[in-house]
């Protein structure tokens, strides 16, 4: 996998912690808030893949060519998940997810990281350095969700939702491009 789908695919990972930290944002949070919560998304960016990596690079081996397959099935279904939470119609606008203590920090983590250990995955099952697939991811993720905090204090709600209609294509896009 080449630096740019790496990145490419940490930037789609990214995404989901953007568009909901624009509406946290949106909500009100200080610099502290904005710093911890980034942080805390970046590690568990970090830590979900490698997760996933491990079990991923354990099925690689046992099953080929076959791993690879489901691990670009995963990310089609991923990105046209996204992608189909972004234009359904009749969505239901729920209330917005305001963090208040430890635990609500690492709910949004946690949520906000499901993908990246699906991800792992498909990176186990890849010729993918592990240190700098999880770097990347973490990082990318640890910027992205400080940029939609940051954002979301003076920006309405209308960039969210492209935002992660964005970042199922680009999955979608490195799912078919890793069946070739």
């Amino acid at each position: 996998m080449s630096l740019f789908t790496l990145f490419a695919l940490a930037v789609a990972l990214g995404t989901d912690a953007f568009s909901l930290c624009i509406g946290i944002g949106i909500a009100g949070v200080n610099r502290r808030q904005i710093a911890l919560i980034s942080l805390t998304v970046l590690i568990f960016h970090i830590l979900m893949p490698l997760l996933g990596w491990y079990a991923g690079g354990f099925l690689g081996s046992k099953m080929g060519q076959a791993a690879s397959i489901a691990g670009a099935l995963l990310l089609l279904y991923l990105g046209g998940k996204m992608i189909w939470d972004t234009i359904k119609p009749g969505k239901d606008e729920g209330p917005r997810f305001v963090i208040t203590n430890t635990g609500g920090l690492l709910l949004l983590s946690a949520s906000v990281s499901m993908d990246a250990l699906s991800v792992g995955f498909t990176l186990g099952t890849q010729q993918v350095s592990l240190v700098l697939a999880a770097g990347v991811i973490g990082l990318v993720a640890g910027m992205m969700t400080f940029a939609g905090l940051t954002l979301g204090k003076y920006v309405g709600d209308w960039i969210g939702e492209r935002a992660e209609l964005v970042g199922g294509i680009i999955l979608v896009g490195i799912g078919v491009k890793l069946f070739f």
